[in-house]
């Protein structure tokens, strides 16, 4: 595997700075002989589980899996026991490799441990020879489970074709080079972390700076001082680097000086755009991508702004939205709503021991993704919500729930939204809108509420129902958990 990180190879530069993490700093050199020594010990599993806390051993760990040709299987540190029991029974995997502080849960008692050791990187100065790997680009390369939203969490293969091609495909739409520094504080069990945070700069021979936790204060120093040039976030990061700019002029001076702001996982509300662009000149560029599909789509940096969309596919990716009969919907009129379909060679392999599922979630060759879109007249995407909870029937019209909620994210009494459908007599499904207030004490009416969203978008697509909140519920990604609303099915 050492072709897919070019920088590890015998002819690069070893001492160039690969990844900095709290107070580990590995340069290329150190990177591979860690990497390599740890390889040596894991040859021939059938798969190993990554205890993937936010830090140096986690990376040494995925990148000795992947010279050692054995498919790795990132855990959430935070995943509770039965769900971490599903994993395991579900992957087998042969050990479990953490750090040698990591405390590991009893559910990984049966499973051998060994530690990932960042002492062997001082072991020398030169360069340091790399096994290839396996030939075949179909051979996985990693085993990345799903939230489990719909079911028990099912594994998704990611084969080195996948994980190479989705991230050329970045490097081209966003000129991502070796100059490239990259701040992130994203988990390290989720393909937007380890595959495009860590394998991403890592294949590029750029490098990566992790805060291990989120906070404005990394940012603003790894940003600035620093010297990052990129920075890839979640939209609850984003939100509170705006919250901060006012009041922040380092800050401001460090997102203006980054060459590319990345946020993805879940819509960036456009209050959120308009008032980091207002304040640094810099635009938020969103990509749209998923576990089972890698990378599909993103904003082209350069171009003006485009809040709402998450930009044109990827060089390699075919992208088509598809109706309820299975037709394919050919209007590019920013109003025409189908569910996105995907196909080229970012995708995934199929679902470990799943083939019923993997059939399933195909038409074809394309992937059902089972988010719903439109597509503008210049064939950016928006998306609008998910088929199985964000697809509102109301009245004859299919709604998408996202672009209500961004409607009420621009009203100024609103904090946070979230947007779901219930059963209506008359009109199938009614609009119910969950709304955090800013002011507790002098919430918007629920008729102020309508009349802004029937302005902003269309009547019919106004909220029937407004229910307050405290917090809208969230996973570690920072997506809401529409499931986990108050009496939400």
């Amino acid at each position: 595997m050492s072709a897919f990180f070019p920088a590890l190879t015998a002819g690069a530069d070893p001492g160039r700075i690969a990844v900095r993490c709290g107070a580990d700093t590995l340069t290329y050199g150190d990177l591979a002989r860690a990497a390599r020594a740890l390889a040596d010990r894991i040859a021939g599993a059938d798969r190993v589980a990554v205890w993937a806390t936010p830090g140096a051993h986690t990376v040494v760990a995925v990148v000795a899996a992947l010279l050692a040709g054995v498919p790795a299987v990132p855990l959430n540190p935070r995943t509770g026991e039965r769900e971490l029991a599903h994993v395991l029974g579900d992957s087998a995997p042969s050990a479990v490799l953490a750090g040698p502080d990591d405390v590991l849960p009893a559910g990984l008692d049966g499973v051998p441990r060994t530690d990932v050791d960042l002492t062997s990187a001082g072991a020398g100065s030169g360069p340091v020879p790399l096994p290839d790997g396996p030939d075949d680009p179909e051979a996985p390369a990693l085993v990345v489970y799903t939230s489990g939203t719909t079911g028990p969490p099912k594994g998704v293969l990611l084969s080195r074709r996948a994980v190479a091609a989705s991230l050329d495909a970045l490097a081209g739409a966003w000129s991502w080079t070796a100059d490239d520094v990259l701040v992130h504080a994203l988990p390290l069990f989720h393909v937007h972390g380890l595959v495009l945070g860590v394998l991403g700069p890592l294949r590029r021979g750029g490098e990566l700076r992790h805060l291990g936790a989120f906070s404005v204060e990394g940012v603003t120093r790894e940003l600035g001082a620093g010297g990052g040039t990129m920075l890839f976030g979640v939209p609850t990061m984003y939100h509170r680097l705006a919250d901060a700019l006012a009041g922040d002029p380092a800050l401001t001076g460090a997102l203006a000086g980054a060459r590319l702001l990345v946020s993805g996982s879940a819509a960036l509300p456009v209050h959120d755009h308009e008032r980091i662009t207002a304040a640094t000149g810099r635009t938020v560029v969103e990509r749209y991508g998923m576990t089972e599909t890698l990378m599909n789509t993103s904003v082209l940096p350069g171009g003006g702004p485009r809040p709402g969309t998450v930009g044109v596919p990827l060089a390699g990716v075919g992208l088509r939205l598809v109706d309820d009969d299975g037709s394919v919907l050919g209007a590019y009129d920013g109003e025409t709503v189908g569910e996105v379909q995907v196909r080229g060679p970012n995708l995934f392999s199929g679902y470990l021991g799943r083939p019923e599922a993997t059939a399933a979630a195909f038409d074809g060759d394309w992937f059902r993704t089972g988010d719903m879109a439109v597509r503008d007249p210049d064939g950016a995407v928006r998306l609008v919500g998910r088929r199985a909870t964000d697809l509102i029937k109301s009245g004859g019209y299919k709604i998408g729930a996202g672009e209500i909620e961004n409607a009420l994210l621009d009203h100024p009494g609103v904090l946070e939204a979230a947007v779901t459908g219930e059963p209506d007599p008359d009109l199938g499904e009614r609009i119910v809108a969950w709304v955090v207030p800013v002011d507790p004490g002098n919430p918007p009416t629920d008729a102020e509420l309508a009349a802004h969203v029937a302005e902003a978008l269309a009547p019919h697509k106004r909220p029937r129902v407004v229910r307050h909140l405290d917090a809208l519920p969230r996973n570690d990604m920072g997506k809401i958990l529409k499931k986990a609303l108050p009496g939400a099915g």
